[in-house]
């Protein structure tokens, strides 16, 4: 089906604020998940699948700290990215300040394809952006590289075994000043999403509407219904209570 930018938005940030977090901005995230919407790559089903588990995700902010060989070092503790990426980003940002490249080793974290959205605004900072992460299930690996002065990545993907399981759960993003060598680091990738692909997508949404799968849309608006009538059955056990004492 067909949906607006703002039918997109008001759905997921009212979703995220019936979870009732401490840690995680509504509105930053609905925007995370419309823009990677928007080019294609499944934004609503990154985020219906998030859902599932916020609720039993410790609440609570990440362990960071910048190590001496300039990597900042983020621990996430099983949390979705969405909550935590963008003080996680502009703390990093802060910290490279009058250095050429800078590493960000994000361990223990979910849902890092919704990451799309933060690292697409480091273009306009004129910083170049590697991310890549490896999944238990199909792709197994993905490749993100967005240099300077592009206005959406070039992506790759792979479904061969993993080497190792070890590192599942994290993510690892490079900035820097310079351009990435795309050639070289795609090396070994099966699948080549093309940055001009993404961005015509993203057009195309814009002047007709965001295209999103019926299930994942109707699972997107079920869970925002169900945490405003649990709202207000709150509401209204509360003011029966007032009412009678």
């Amino acid at each position: 089906m067909i949906v607006s930018h703002n039918e997109l938005v008001a759905a997921v940030n009212k979703a995220f604020l019936g979870m009732r977090r401490t840690c995680g901005e509504a509105d930053v995230i609905a925007n995370m998940v419309a823009d990677l919407q928007m080019v294609g790559l499944d934004g609503v089903r990154h985020f219906n699948s998030a859902s599932n588990f916020i609720g039993l995700e410790d609440d609570r902010p990440v362990d960071i700290q910048l190590r001496s060989d300039n990597t900042v070092e983020v621990d996430l503790h099983k949390a979705s990215l969405a909550c935590h990426l963008p003080v996680i980003m502009d703390y990093s940002i802060e910290k490279m300040v009058g250095k050429k490249t800078l590493k960000i080793e994000l361990n223990n974290c979910h849902n890092r394809w919704l990451a799309y959205s933060e690292l697409v605004k480091l273009a306009a900072k004129g910083i170049a952006c590697m991310a890549r992460w490896d999944n238990g299930s199909s792709p197994k690996s993905t490749l993100y590289v967005l240099n300077r002065g592009c206005v959406a990545p070039e992506l790759f993907l792979s479904d061969l075994p993993l080497a190792s399981y070890e590192h599942i759960h994290n993510m690892t993003i490079e900035l820097s000043v310079q351009d990435f060598d795309i050639e070289r680091l795609s090396d070994g990738y099966q699948t080549h999403i093309e940055s001009e692909a993404l961005f015509k997508t993203q057009e195309k949404a814009w002047n007709d509407g965001i295209e999103v799968d019926d299930g994942e849309w109707a699972a997107l608006k079920e869970t925002a219904t169900a945490i405003l009538v649990q709202s207000s059955e709150r509401s209204t056990q509360g003011a029966g209570e007032l009412t009678a004492s």
